[in-house]
């Protein structure tokens, strides 16, 4: 079946932590950690005659040296002057080739074309292993099972109460000696569709932290997204207001009278820029004040404005805006929730499971990573002139070196269709498995969808899944697209994260939670994946051995949890809900 695919998903900045330890097969490997004491030592290599003075001698030297001409600086003879000068003219000599002595194992790396998993090959390794991949025999893996690893979750104690308005009252008298209301607190979420959900959370978080009004947040229209969404079109607001009673007063508007001050222009009231990331005593010590003053403060933008680490009754709010007050609105829910069922009726070969995969292989995503793939000059001038339609001057700024190919090595680059269909059948998942595709309209789609149709060829995307005329209303909203796939990615056995960015980090969180405590998600070691995709002499059994070592990797990192004293901006409780919102499981209801 043909894969139609819809508006793009824009860019974000992709962090790799990956451990970069090396392993025999000349690739790094995001599961080892530090060397095998088991591997037997190689012995000892015979002693070889010393032509040049190491880096560390030439140290020594200089070092000797140098105190040798101060002592005898204060003779002042001609003869031990010529001496000196030659030591200062030669010993630099013997510094520089000491260093190219011990640089000079390493500088192969400054050759990025030559190392492993540097060159994008994956197309022509498909084709050499096409007959091995569809005649194979080996028995499929059952969607049921896929997830093995199990771990009991440690709850959260003493469990907050639900209705904590007790809690939050005690909190708030005691931080900020006032009772009632500080003021109204107006917030603008600026970003896509998951970057907005964070700025409505944190919103939340603080509203509770300085015991103010929230206003229902104004979203910003991006030029890059250029979606005019507002939040009443995204979410339900009813649902949002009703929820959120007992932990945070929520209002549609500001009052009257208040708006007669500002000339009903909201734009008029004083807009406080907060710096990123701040905690909680700043906005106790500084905007605290600022807010009962006015009675009224606008914080914009407002994407990470929030440290990750506050305190437990302020962690619970983000966790109550996130799984309990965020219900996507009537016709966004009613249309996911079709999309759902459909795909779960075409999975009957897979007992109604079905995997979903973000990929992120639209043009803007391929131009923004700098990456090289297999189109040759042509695709080089077609990237070239995007890059400088979409970002200007942003790539040609004085002193930027891109090194596509050192990307590719790093895992930077966005995995192409027949990389995640090889990975995937490699893993164990056969033609018979039901694939979701999350994605915007796929860069030179005829080209790059061919392989994966022809190892997946049961391929849905929404606009196959929905009738033209019930996606029509969606057309042009990219948020409004990007909470479809949220949504059907969500209620998928297994889901498959190709390069990063806030939709996956917040999907997986979601699943945590959902699926107490599992992401059930794929995140493929890229670094790993790149290598063994480019070595044109790999058997498919060789391939298939690793890649059931990955999947193994990501039934136990699916579990992990971090500790709550390591939380900074990377270790978002947005992507690690639990334990901090455990306590909101049971009494989970469907927000989608």
């Amino acid at each position: 079946m043909a894969a139609h695919i819809g508006t793009s998903m824009k860019p974000k900045s992709n962090s790799n932590n990956n451990n970069n330890n090396s392993g025999s097969n000349g690739y790094s490997s995001e599961s080892s950690s530090g060397t095998n004491s088991n591997s037997p030592s190689p012995p000892a290599s015979p002693p070889k005659p010393r032509l040049t003075p190491s880096l560390s001698q030439c140290r020594r030297r200089l070092r000797s040296k140098t105190h040798s001409f101060v002592r005898r600086e204060n003779l002042g003879s001609g003869l031990n002057f010529r001496r000196n000068l030659r030591y200062l003219l030669v010993l630099p000599l013997l510094y520089i080739s000491g260093l190219f002595m011990c640089v000079g194992p390493f500088s192969g790396l400054l050759g990025y074309a030559s190392v492993p998993g540097s060159v994008y090959r994956s197309h022509e390794n498909f084709r050499r292993l096409w007959d091995d991949i569809r005649f194979d025999n080996a028995s499929a893996l059952e969607l049921s099972s896929v997830w093995k690893y199990k771990r009991r979750l440690k709850v959260q104690k003493p469990c907050p109460n639900l209705m904590a308005r007790n809690h939050f009252s005690l909190y708030r008298t005691s931080m900020i000696e006032s009772p009632g209301s500080s003021g109204y607190l107006i917030v603008d979420a600026n970003g896509g569709l998951n970057q907005q959900r964070s700025a409505i959370c944190n919103a939340v978080a603080v509203a509770g932290l300085l015991n103010a009004i929230l206003v229902i947040p104004q979203f910003e229209l991006n030029s890059v997204w250029n979606d005019p969404s507002q939040f009443g079109d995204i979410y339900d607001e009813d649902h949002f207001i009703d929820n959120l009673k007992g932990y945070v007063n929520v209002v549609r508007e500001l009052p009257e009278a208040l708006m007669d001050k500002y000339d009903h222009n909201m734009s008029n009231i004083p807009n406080l820029r907060v710096q990123a990331w701040a905690p909680v005593n700043y906005y106790l010590e500084v905007v605290h004040p600022i807010l009962k003053d006015q009675g009224v403060i606008r914080i914009a933008p407002f994407a990470n404005r929030l440290a990750m680490h506050v305190p437990p009754h302020i962690q619970l709010l983000r966790c109550v805006a996130n799984y309990k007050a965020l219900k996507f609105s009537l016709p966004i829910s009613t249309l996911a929730e079709k999309l759902v069922n459909r795909m779960i009726e075409k999975s009957s070969r897979s007992g109604g499971k079905y995997v979903s995969v973000h990929l992120r292989f639209e043009q803007d995503m391929v131009a923004f990573s700098c990456c090289v793939y297999d189109g040759g000059q042509a695709e080089k001038f077609e990237m070239d002139s995007f890059r400088e339609k979409g970002w200007k001057g942003k790539f040609k700024r004085r002193g930027l070196v891109i090194l596509p190919a050192l990307n590719r090595v790093e895992g930077k680059c966005p995995l192409t269709p027949v990389e995640v269909g090889l990975m995937l059948r490699g893993m164990g998942f056969d033609n018979n498995t039901s694939i979701y595709l999350a994605s915007g309209k796929i860069y030179q789609a005829e080209k790059h969808l061919a392989p994966l149709l022809k190892m997946f060829p049961l391929l849905y995307t929404k606009e196959s899944l929905a009738a033209p005329d019930e996606l029509a209303p969606f057309e042009g909203y990219s948020s409004r697209l990007a909470a479809l796939d949220y949504t059907v990615s969500l209620f998928s056995e297994v889901f498959v994260t190709t390069q990063g960015g806030n939709f996956p980090h917040f999907l997986m969180g979601h699943r945590r939670f959902l699926f107490y405590g599992h992401a059930k998600t794929i995140k493929p070691d890229k670094r790993k994946l790149v290598v063994l995709l480019q070595d044109m002499g790999i058997s498919w059994k060789a391939f298939k051995d690793e890649m059931r070592v990955m999947l193994a990797e990501n039934d136990r990192k699916g579990m992990m949890v971090p500790r709550v004293k390591k939380f900074n901006r990377k270790t978002s409780i947005y992507t690690y809900p639990l334990p901090e919102c455990a306590c909101l499981q049971h009494s989970h209801n469907s927000t989608l």
